[in-house]
């Protein structure tokens, strides 16, 4: 995922309310969204290249998400799949949020730069190998892209402002989720970030929605939490051209014993 934005507590009626597109090179490899034949409680896509994924939940109301920390000054050699974090976190039932701190602090700089958000809808977790403040993410309005969480990015200046508009509706729509974030509209040079990659590269990266020949997005996840446990899960793919799939969705309920607050 290159850009995420939630609302995490502060609607009357959901837990979470989020949305992300996955941004990635067009001939990486991938499957869409689905239970895993390997690990059946687990949904989510599947990088066929690394064997990671990028955002997925648990039919028992885990969930985990990542990004890459743009910076290509600083790398690691031989380093580990990032999105195997996520799995790695999902797949483990007994894995607690402490627990997994515990191993990103130790294992951390095995991999290249990345911001992970791990947890529950009641309790989520906010983990970067860069520096950043990581712990306990607060409720309110978030937005995480290829920098730290709530970075003043322009694309997440106004993919939060536009989350907390949807927000205040009775009954939040979806669509309107997959709309906000299929802005392909660029930013001013003035207010782009320098990370290390050239102007015009900044200027293909700076849409919410990027259209790329060689690297765009690749698909839009929507995912809703309700307060009884109710789970909506949305992805649409995108081809190279940017022509959408038709909608996948999934819906379970979480059981009560494994909601929190």
């Amino acid at each position: 995922m290159c850009l995420i934005v939630f609302a995490l507590d502060c609607h009357p009626r959901y837990r979470l309310i989020l949305g992300a597109n996955r941004d990635e090179y067009q001939d990486r490899p991938s499957e869409p969204a689905a239970f895993w034949a390997d690990t059946p409680h687990m949904l989510a896509g599947r990088d066929k290249q690394a064997g990671g994924t990028w955002l997925g939940v648990t039919t028992n109301g885990k969930l985990a998400a990542i990004t890459n920390y743009r910076d290509p000054r600083q790398q690691a050699t031989y380093a580990r799949s990032r999105g195997q974090l996520v799995v790695d976190y999902l797949r483990d039932a007994a894995m607690t949020p402490a627990g997994f701190n515990n191993i990103l602090t130790r294992d951390g700089a095995a991999y290249d730069g990345f911001n992970l958000l791990y947890g529950t809808s009641g309790e989520l977790h906010y983990f970067t190998n860069r520096g950043g403040s990581s712990g306990p993410v607060k409720p309110g309005i978030h937005g995480l892209s290829n920098h730290l969480l709530d970075t003043h990015w322009p694309k997440i200046t106004i993919a939060r402002a536009r989350l907390e508009a949807i927000v205040q509706q009775e009954y939040p729509d979806p669509e309107e989720i997959f709309t906000m974030l299929a802005d392909h509209q660029p930013f001013a040079d003035e207010l782009l970030p320098d990370t290390g990659i050239g102007l015009e590269r900044e200027r293909l990266l700076s849409p919410l929605f990027i259209s790329g020949s060689d690297y765009g997005t690749r698909c839009t996840t929507v995912l809703l939490i309700d307060r009884a446990g109710d789970v909506t899960f949305l992805e649409r793919v995108f081809d190279r051209a940017q022509r959408a799939a038709p909608t996948q969705r999934f819906n379970f309920r979480i059981p009560a014993p494994f909601l929190t607050k």
